[in-house]
């Protein structure tokens, strides 16, 4: 889908859901053009690929974490199958549908239709696992049922971490997903609250998750709280769950502990009982209240995406990017100096030892000849000097950032000038606009503050 339909897709569906989103949109427009210009994204690109057409919360973890039994209770019937086995070993993602029956359909469904977060995800699998996007139903599935809990937003449930099969594949879809959650509930088993076996498992987890730019859209839970109950250890349990995740590299963050009171095993003692009930009840309310207001945080994130998106433009890639063609400027630079030097020198030597050179421009005819020859040799190497660079800076880059790495080679272009990049005047109209959007950005939220605040009581603070 190109970018000019995308925008009037996501406007047509964003106008339901707050009209100040609108606005927002056409300036994604303004940060696409500058996005274009610089060649951080190509024309067929977009910043608002960043943003899902409805309210998205997924749900990750391990096996046999409590996933499925969780949705199914939110959503107040079983759509997922739930058991200590990997029954539903996709991606699934659950919308709002007519029927009163759950519907599947394959994960073609998704990849084709550019409404869901996973439009054109068998590309990305391709990428770091070549063949495996074209057996996209493998990977995902479409389930459809008619809930009120849905109904404007999708669910994802993703498959457990535990196994080594297609991994480079379900990684590359989580982090897909993680970026473009509204929220995100990562599901930890409080049976295996350790290390361990279990470590691989964090890793993976907690680093799509832990340096991410909006944090408080995570919220990790140790579920199944019910089972220390035997052994009366919760607060041991939780301090060694955080323990672990700590010694992965997430030193805070959203922790809560949950169980399924349908399922829970039997609590004896009644004031063990009260008091694991009252640590669920708690935060449970707290999980399914971030739920149930999912498109209010999602109004701001997309304000705050569109900010986020320009200050990373203008303070990180730019200066980056800057300095790798100012890099690659010296090079070329230098390259041509040795080469002339090199033409220079054998021209010379061939002139002392056989007059070559003396004799070739006795005519002016032939003087003239020389010099356009000069000059389109000189001009060639130059060209193949600045391509040759160009391409092994941005290969450089690629598994780094590919964004920089296409902004490489697009401003180096046989045509664009070599000079210029060490200036601090380099791109300042961009890094003005980026400012301008910056700023723009924060008016919106405070629009967004006045639809659900009055500090006064007086609607003369909504200006």
């Amino acid at each position: 889908m190109m970018p000019k339909e995308r925008y009037e897709k996501l406007q047509e569906y964003l106008s339901a859901e707050n009209p100040i989103l609108l606005e927002v949109i056409e300036k994604y427009k303004s940060l696409d053009e500058l996005g274009h210009k610089i060649g951080f994204i190509t024309p067929e690109e977009t910043y608002t690929s960043n943003i899902s057409w409805w309210p998205m919360i997924s749900v990750l973890g391990t096996f046999s974490a409590g996933k499925s039994t969780f949705i199914n209770q939110y959503i107040g019937k079983d759509i997922q199958q739930s058991g200590n086995q990997a029954i539903d070993d996709k991606f699934t993602v659950i919308c709002y549908g007519e029927n009163e029956e759950p519907t599947t359909l394959p994960g073609l469904a998704l990849d084709a239709d550019p409404r869901f977060p996973f439009y054109n995800i068998s590309d990305e699998v391709n990428k770091v696992d070549p063949g495996e996007g074209n057996r996209v139903n493998l990977y995902l599935q479409l389930k459809t049922l008619n809930s009120e809990k849905i109904k404007g937003k999708i669910l994802i449930d993703s498959p457990g971490f535990d196994a080594d099969s297609q991994r480079d594949g379900i990684l590359r879809i989580t982090s897909h997903i993680v970026d473009m959650s509204d929220l995100v509930l990562v599901f930890f088993d409080a049976r295996h609250p350790e290390p361990g076996a279990m470590r691989d498992t964090l890793k993976h987890l907690v680093g799509a998750t832990r340096n991410h730019r909006d944090a408080n859209k995570i919220l990790y839970i140790l579920n199944q709280i019910d089972t220390t109950a035997k052994e009366d250890n919760l607060e041991t349990v939780i301090a060694s769950w955080q323990r672990a995740m700590s010694q992965e590299g997430l030193i805070s963050g959203n922790f809560y502990g949950i169980y399924n009171e349908s399922s829970a095993v039997p609590i004896d003692d009644p004031a063990q009982a009260e008091r694991l009930q009252r640590k669920r009840d708690t935060d449970l309310s707290t999980i399914t209240q971030r739920m149930d207001k999912v498109g209010i945080e999602r109004a701001y994130r997309i304000i705050k995406a569109l900010e986020d998106f320009s200050k990373q433009m203008k303070d990180e890639k730019i200066p980056t990017l800057q300095k790798a063609l100012n890099g690659w400027s010296k090079k070329v630079i230098l390259t041509d100096v040795i080469l002339l030097a090199l033409i220079g020198v054998g021209l010379f030597f061939l002139d002392i030892k056989f007059g070559y050179i003396s004799k070739l421009l006795e005519s002016d005819l032939m003087q003239m000849v020389a010099l356009i020859g000069a000059i389109v040799v000189v001009f060639g190497l130059h060209l193949k000097v600045k391509s040759i660079f160009a391409k092994l800076i941005s290969n450089s880059w690629k598994s780094k950032d590919i964004n920089i790495s296409k902004a490489i080679l697009h401003n180096t272009k046989w045509w664009r000038p070599i000079f210029g990049y060490s200036s601090n005047k380099w791109n300042a109209k961009v890094s003005k606009r980026l400012e301008i959007l910056m700023k723009e950005s924060r008016n919106y939220i405070q629009k967004l503050n006045d639809q659900f605040i009055s500090p006064s009581g007086d609607k003369a603070d909504k200006k």
